[in-house]
């Protein structure tokens, strides 16, 4: 099926049909899985020498506890439909209608695999358990105060300390479950569903952000990798699913105002600003999404979005400073906070490979194959990538290999050692797309393989988080 670029240029991405490109991706994959096989040998011999990963399942946060649940059926259905259909209706439906498709395809994915580990277990107690943001909630009575004195407890050495997440993270992130508990819709179930209602919605960011850059072949044929991802079984349910949601419809605003395809493009851009500030204040790492963010502008090849967008982040920074919390003050007692805590013993010479081994497993085989050809790619779209040009197919990879690179300075910064299966997520979703870049004869056979190991984790392993 032909899809045109708006501009009259083919949107369909180089690939390397030959036998030896093919090849190359399963050896790719191949090695995505010896690191793994390495990280958890390894990982096991520290942890039973000296118990310094804390960690029981390393390198994942997890437990080894093979299971079944009421999820079971419904996630084999799901995967089952998306395998043998997604591709197909990925190239017929109409945009608006395959957006839909997209969403309530990944959350049925998500609360499927959520439900494999039971209702209270899978989703209810997952926001509930003591290192989580619901558990301080209830010192929030009075907003104001809160903020102002939020600072003062983030040391473990300072009297009522928060819980880990609350510390670890600006108080935006507990205050959206604060602002949830007192519309009416408190307790682990309601965080626990809306985690998953917003980060299911990450993939249709994603395609819109895509097809905002000229990309839409590129998205169709993304959009089913990006409903079965892997990932999938940290979204459910975890903050940082809908941190990944806020950071993805912060790019994809930013897109749309950038490429002029909406009504008012200064209001979209201000509307991006808004969103991408907010992520600055539900988690430290995510002001790494600058990077992304860059590469949207320098494809769309203007700079007239900034100012809105500027504007729009000023806005909430000044909304929480205004009201008592600063960032800066924020992020430097967390990193005190950080080694205070097990960031201490977890070593950095075993974290920063090992955590690649988890974001090969949270991103999938098939997304290793793509950034792959991806990273092969860089060299010749970056000499391509010049002003008068049309970007093409080039698009795809320079925004791809833009999320790779926040990923890679979060790993060496050390303050994401272990836990990466969620911290990642906002990161590790931009790269899902790389998936357009596999062979056409390759793609339901790779889908596949996304969708078993999705399988094998949830109903293997207890996740944590």
């Amino acid at each position: 099926m032909k899809l045109p670029l708006r501009n009259g240029v083919d949107i369909q991405p180089v690939q390397d049909d030959t036998r030896t490109g093919r090849r190359r991706d399963v050896l790719a994959a191949a090695a995505a899985v010896a690191l793994f096989a390495v990280a958890a040998v390894v990982g096991t011999l520290i942890q039973r020498a000296d118990h310094s990963l804390y960690v029981d399942w390393a390198p994942l946060y997890a437990d080894w506890l093979p299971h079944v649940g009421a999820g079971t059926p419904l996630a084999l259905a799901v995967a089952a439909a998306v395998v043998l259909h997604g591709h197909r209706l990925a190239a017929r439906l109409p945009w608006r209608g395959l957006l839909g498709a997209v969403w309530a395809a990944a959350m049925a994915w998500i609360w499927s695999l959520a439900l494999v580990d039971g209702w209270r277990r899978g989703v209810a107690e997952r926001l509930t358990a003591r290192h989580e943001y619901l558990r301080g909630i209830d010192r929030f009575q009075d907003i104001g105060a809160a903020l102002r004195g939020f600072t003062g407890h983030i040391l473990l050495t300072q009297p009522d300390h928060w819980p880990a997440h609350i510390a670890g993270h600006p108080p935006g992130a507990v205050l959206t479950f604060v602002g949830l508990d007192r519309l009416g819709l408190g307790g682990g179930g309601w965080a626990g569903a809306f985690c998953i209602t917003v980060g299911g919605s990450a993939a249709v960011a994603v395609l819109v952000t895509l097809r905002a850059l000229g990309q839409e072949r590129a998205a169709r044929t993304a959009a089913p990798f990006l409903v079965l991802a892997p990932g999938a079984v940290w979204v459910g349910a975890s903050a940082d699913g809908y941190f990944a949601a806020v950071a993805a419809w912060g790019l994809a605003l930013l897109a749309l105002a950038a490429t002029r395809t909406v009504r008012a493009p200064g209001a979209v851009a201000l509307g991006a600003g808004l969103l991408l500030g907010l992520t600055a204040y539900l988690s430290y790492g995510l002001t790494l999404l600058a990077l992304p963010a860059a590469a949207v502008l320098l494809l769309a090849r203007t700079a007239r979005p900034l100012p809105f967008a500027l504007t729009g982040v000023a806005v909430v920074a000044g909304a929480f400073t205004l009201a008592g919390f600063r960032w800066w003050e924020g992020y430097s007692l967390l990193v005190e906070r950080y080694y205070q805590g097990v960031a201490s013993d977890r070593p950095y010479a075993y974290w920063v490979w090992a955590n690649l081994a988890v974001a090969s497993v949270v991103a999938g085989p098939a997304c290793v194959a793509g950034a792959r050809r991806m990273v092969s790619a860089v060299p010749d779209a970056a000499r391509r990538l010049r002003p008068g040009r049309p970007v093409g197919p080039d698009g795809l990879v320079v925004l791809t290999f833009a999320a790779l690179l926040a990923l890679v300075v979060a790993d060496l910064s050390g303050m994401s050692k272990a836990e990466t299966e969620r911290i990642w997520l906002p990161f590790l979703v931009w790269l899902l797309p790389t998936t357009a870049l596999l062979p056409v004869c390759d793609r339901r056979r790779w889908l596949l393989v996304q969708a078993c190991l999705s399988l094998l984790v949830n109903h293997l392993l207890l996740t944590g988080w």
